[in-house]
């Protein structure tokens, strides 16, 4: 549908040929031949089908959200716009979303589960005005729920669907919505506690699609950066290890970088007890955890550093 399209521009006036005796043509005729267009431009459909599509959304910062004055009112009536058929409407609603959860968001706890989902197929829309606030609103839910979010161990959830969707439009080629994802998945990372989180993000190292196994692993080296020595333990030094050399490994420049970020985080947690010397401690806990191939690169990845 183009039902957001550019309105025609009026065409130039054709120059009129002048010519010494012009010939008097028929109503009829000049009527058929306004209907034809020169051969140098597109037919006049074909014009109404490429014109640029304009955007009637305003995408508004998380800072420049304001409260809603009258918040029981607006959460009435929220999930019939977010079901709404006008997509423009379902943007509106969106940052309806947006102000509850940053300033009422006790009123959104009982339908979070119902919100996401309206996320995660608002993400799928192809239409890139939705698509983006979507994304913006899934950054703003982070930001007000964080753990509550990443909390649930159902391997099929809301959560695991929108995080799916959020990798997938990191990894896309549509830049404005691309750098948004990415965003988005920063602000999860800084809102969210590190182990149930890595929980949810691992099992996207071994996705399919290179470019989603890329974002999962700078999300991944992000979230382990910010952990201390105790909960690197607590999660496992030897499954962040096994990670990490599987990403060394990785087709994409962008998953190796931040598994080597993630290697030497490892590195700096095992070397923290030091009842062995530095490089025999280091070496005999890759050698002893990992295959030989792989204890090497590791190795050396941190004699380089």
């Amino acid at each position: 549908p183009l039902d957001n399209t550019l309105p025609l521009s009026p065409e130039r006036p054709k120059k009129t040929v002048k010519v010494a005796n012009p010939i008097p043509v028929s109503k009829t005729k000049q009527s058929a031949d306004s209907k034809v267009n020169d051969e140098n431009k597109l037919p006049l459909d074909a014009v109404a089908a490429v014109t640029p599509v304009v955007d009637a959304v305003d995408y508004i910062a998380s800072e420049n959200l304001e409260p809603v004055s009258d918040p029981d009112v607006k959460f009435k009536s929220l999930m019939e716009g977010l079901e709404s058929k006008d997509w423009i409407k379902i943007c509106d609603s969106l940052n309806d979303v947006r102000r509850l959860a940053l300033y009422h968001s006790e009123l959104l706890l009982p339908i979070l589960e119902k919100v996401v989902m309206v996320l995660v197929k608002s993400m799928k829309n192809p239409r890139s005005a939705l698509c983006k606030t979507a994304i913006m609103a899934a950054a703003d839910i982070f930001k007000s729920f964080g753990d509550k979010l990443v909390e649930s161990s159902t391997p099929n959830d809301a959560v695991d669907q929108m995080m799916l969707q959020l990798l997938l439009k990191a990894s896309q080629d549509k830049k404005f919505v691309c750098e948004e994802a990415e965003r988005t998945l920063k602000t999860m990372v800084v809102s969210t506690t590190p182990i149930p989180l890595l929980h949810k993000l691992k099992v996207y190292v071994k996705h399919a699609n290179m470019r989603v196994r890329a974002k999962a692993a700078v999300s991944i080296s992000h979230c382990v950066s910010k952990m201390g020595t105790v909960e690197m333990r607590d999660y496992g030094l030897v499954s962040l290890a096994q990670m990490s050399a599987e990403l060394l490994k990785d087709r994409l420049p962008e998953a190796r970088e931040a598994a080597r970020g993630m290697v030497l985080s490892v590195y700096k947690a095992v070397m923290e007890d030091g009842e062995n010397e530095e490089e025999e401690k280091w070496l005999n806990f890759c050698q002893k955890h990992l295959p030989a191939i792989d204890a090497l690169t590791m190795v050396k990845l941190v004699a380089s550093q």
